[in-house]
């Protein structure tokens, strides 16, 4: 009966460590002296530029990937951004996300969905403030637009012709 267990462990454990173990995570790091995990991969990705950032701060790098290509880009996306507004939190401050860099379907083949945010840390602001409604439309449209993108809803030449239209009104 023991080896039994025993070998069901394996075939059970064995799989599971293969498909827990290919997921990547690596620590936040400052992008200024950090390389992209992006940089020298066989699959680029599509990078999505979304603010300046503020002038003096920092930025950080973030990156995820799934452990494989059955994983939803969605779920990749909120992993990084729940950690670097965790980052951020423990600063005192919010996530400003300047760019993203996003790995293009087909999901197959080593190409598994994987996001990279640079990110920087800003000052929180007061409720009042945040309760007014003053965010940037600019900004609040292309995080839609690219939200758009990555479900597959529209493609990459209708995401740049909308950014590009955005990015002129006044």
């Amino acid at each position: 009966m023991h080896a039994k267990c025993t070998f069901r462990l394996i075939l059970i454990g064995i799989p599971l460590i293969v498909v827990v173990g290919c997921a990547s995570t690596p620590p936040i790091q400052l992008a200024n002296s950090s390389k992209s995990a992006f940089d020298g991969a066989l699959y680029k990705g599509t990078t999505v530029t979304l603010s300046p950032g503020t002038p003096g701060n920092e930025a950080y790098r973030v990156f995820i990937q799934g452990a494989t290509g059955f994983v939803s880009m969605q779920s990749v996306r909120s992993d990084a951004e729940e950690r670097a507004e965790q980052f951020c939190d423990r600063k005192g401050k919010s996530m400003e996300t300047l760019t993203e860099r996003t790995a293009n379907p087909p999901y197959i083949l080593g190409n598994f969905p994987r996001i990279e945010i640079v990110f920087d840390c800003i000052a929180k602001q007061t409720p009042q403030v945040a309760s007014t409604g003053n965010d940037d439309p600019k900004y609040t449209k292309l995080v839609n637009l690219k939200k758009l993108l990555d479900t597959g809803v529209i493609t990459q030449a209708e995401f740049d012709k909308q950014k590009a239209k955005i990015l002129s009104e006044p």
